[in-house]
């Protein structure tokens, strides 16, 4: 049998990690997985509700919070298995999604990195898969082109809401909610690029994979629940601007200086249109509308970054 490592971060995910933790133990193959958390200095409690009710758990307990890239690193680090998963904490697994990466993975040895079908709660079949970011497609995102041809490959690419995740497909990025590596391409790629705090090393480990030569694969025949945002909800406008600061070091680490300021320039026209677009729909409902004034404050918090304020 195949040994896999499971690797999971947490920060103050007290209330969502038994359903991760207790879907593993419930797997098809759960006496071949080595399950490792790593937390990063959760302060409701996590680690040590974990060390008690999962004794068998590996658990690394940071003094501070090390960002998502890190903490996988540290578990990487010590994990064991020929196949590794790195799983968010607020993800549920079927017993058979594992199993069925796994052979999946064996009788495709060109595959190196390996992504499963996402089910939100409310049954329907969430974005796991996305494009390599360009300007161009960047700025079909700022004028939301992508909302209004959601079929259409060129005005949707970087999403890629003309995907229908039905089919087995080779794709350029798997988002990282979800991943089971080979332990193989993993030594030829290396580990997760630490610069990248919270978002972003999605893009850039799926990019490093195909520029080494493995295959990136969506494989819609295994499923996982994803409870998704559990942990950027806690600080929703923080991570917005953590999410634009990362794809900003995209730019710079894989195309250079140049590239960068086009997407400085790309992300400053979609915050503004979309400051000037909530801004009348909050105006529009006399301040009633809560969502409309948040997506202007978080809008404005990205533009303060933009501007180095």
């Amino acid at each position: 049998m195949v040994n896999i490592s499971i690797i999971v971060v947490t920060w103050n995910n007290k209330n969502i990690i038994s359903a991760c933790l207790d879907s593993l133990f419930e797997a098809d193959n759960a006496a071949n997985l080595e399950i490792i958390v790593a937390d990063n200095d959760s302060t409701d409690g996590t680690a040590d509700f974990i060390r008690e009710k999962y004794p068998q758990v590996e658990l690394i307990c940071n003094s501070q919070n090390l960002g998502f890239a890190k903490a996988n690193n540290l578990g990487i680090r010590r994990a064991t298995g020929e196949l590794i998963c790195l799983i968010n904490s607020d993800v549920a697994v079927p017993a058979d999604c594992v199993s069925k990466m796994v052979s999946y993975m064996q009788n495709n040895p060109a595959i190196g990195m390996l992504g499963p079908r996402m089910l939100l709660k409310n049954g329907t079949i969430g974005q796991s898969c996305m494009r390599f970011p360009t300007i161009w497609n960047q700025f079909c995102r700022a004028l939301g082109l992508d909302t209004l041809f959601p079929k259409s490959k060129l005005f949707g690419g970087f999403l890629m809401t003309d995907f229908r995740y039905d089919r087995i497909e080779e794709v350029d990025i798997l988002t990282g909610w979800f991943w089971m590596v080979r332990r193989e391409a993993l030594n030829q790629v290396g580990l997760l690029d630490e610069r990248y705090f919270f978002y972003g090393e999605d893009m850039d480990w799926s990019k490093r994979f195909h520029d080494a030569g493995w295959r990136v694969v969506f494989y819609p025949e295994a499923e996982a629940y994803h409870n998704c945002a559990a942990s950027s909800s806690k600080a929703p406008t923080r991570f917005y601007v953590e999410m634009n600061r990362a794809n900003s070091q995209y730019f710079q680490i894989h195309h250079g200086r140049l590239a960068r300021v086009g997407y400085w320039a790309v992300t400053g026209l979609h915050q503004l249109v979309r400051i000037i677009g909530y801004s009348f729909a909050y105006l529009l409902s006399l301040g009633r509308s809560s969502e409309a004034g948040f997506k202007v404050r978080r809008s404005a918090a990205c533009m303060r970054w933009l501007m180095g304020i």
